[in-house]
């Protein structure tokens, strides 16, 4: 089992995107000595909260700070882009950082209608032609053909591998289908996380990149040194989900001492469900809540994400998280070596 981590480049009330990309190197530089196998950025737009809009420049930034993690994106929303040119700057990444990117795909905007209407303005793409902009995107990763007038230089003939991200059965369908990995959303929309990844592993065709199905979950670990400590830390991801509620976008806000008396009744069930996939506490107890998100999924790899205000307080959580997921990695190995 892998672990992994999925980063936004939160900034922070009172901050600046320049600090977001500045903390986001330094916790991919932490995480690569600490054993996570990749480390991922995700497209949105038009949200104060995260940094990491032009996902292709912020893995760059991240890919020329380390030298051995993967880095990639946790998606490129590929309908706000023509597939020619995600192809000509994951082929360019390749290019410099050779053997270290991957490109994950989703279709959703990565932002408000309005907002993903200014983005995809003439494209004539939608979450609708999803299928089709992949399949047009990994053609151009393909050696080129006698006569072939568009091709990607760089890209064309590189070997990147292909993530389908996604939160329902259409990305679970669609990586199946292709013979892909497959990463569910559960990190922020958990609701039918058990029933895609049935669905995906049920329906699976080998492929040229994957012989079997290859699960990835998206998990909320906030971890500190006592559980007490982490559920305060825990608020600003809570606070979160709660603005997200609201329609009140903000930058990632500082903790409360608790969130009594933040909500109503029906948004603390609201941000609970949203926040379901989450473990929040010391080691010993974010490896019981892991072990058993562990034994519900079958998780071939975690990519684990935390909204958390302090920097040092959010290379702590990940620290922790490291050593109690290579545990369990570890017992995931052994009992699988025993069937």
């Amino acid at each position: 089992m892998q672990y992994s981590v999925l980063d936004l480049a939160p900034i922070r009330q009172g901050s600046t995107a320049p600090e977001a990309f500045r903390n986001s190197l330094d916790l991919a530089q932490h995480a690569e000595r600490w054993g996570y196998h990749r480390f991922w950025l995700a497209e949105h737009h038009n949200i104060p909260g995260i940094a990491s809009a032009a996902t292709s420049v912020v893995i760059a930034h991240v890919a020329g700070g380390t030298s051995r993690i993967r880095v990639g994106s946790g998606g490129i929303m590929l309908p706000n882009h023509a597939p020619l040119v995600i192809a000509e700057q994951f082929g360019t990444l390749e290019s410099l950082f050779p053997g270290r990117i991957d490109l994950g795909l989703g279709r959703a905007p990565g932002g408000d209608q309005m907002t993903a209407r200014a983005l995809r303005r003439s494209l004539g793409s939608s979450g609708d032609t999803f299928p089709e902009d992949v399949a047009e995107l990994r053609s151009y990763f393909r050696s080129s053909a006698p006569g072939q007038m568009v091709r990607s230089i760089p890209g064309e003939g590189l070997d990147i591998p292909i993530y389908i991200l996604g939160s329902s059965d259409f990305g679970a369908r669609l990586a199946a289908k292709l013979g892909l990995p497959f990463a569910f959303a559960s990190h922020f929309a958990p609701g039918y996380l058990l029933a895609a990844i049935d669905l995906y592993r049920r329906e699976f065709k080998p492929s040229a990149q994957l012989a079997k199905p290859h699960v990835m979950v998206g998990v909320n670990v906030i971890a500190a040194d006592t559980d007490q400590e982490a559920t305060r830390l825990f608020t600003s991801l809570q606070q979160l989900f709660l603005n997200m509620i609201r329609g009140t976008r903000k930058p990632l806000q500082p903790p409360f001492p608790s969130m009594d008396g933040q909500w109503s009744p029906s948004e603390q069930v609201q941000v609970g469900r949203m926040t379901q996939c989450s473990a929040v506490g010391s080691a010993d107890t974010i490896r019981e809540e892991l072990k058993e998100i562990q034994a519900e999924t079958g998780a071939d790899e975690f990519i684990v994400t935390a909204a958390i205000f302090d920097h040092e307080a959010r290379l702590r959580s990940f620290e922790i998280a490291a050593e109690v997921l290579a545990q369990l990695k570890g017992g995931v190995a052994a009992a699988q070596s025993q069937h």
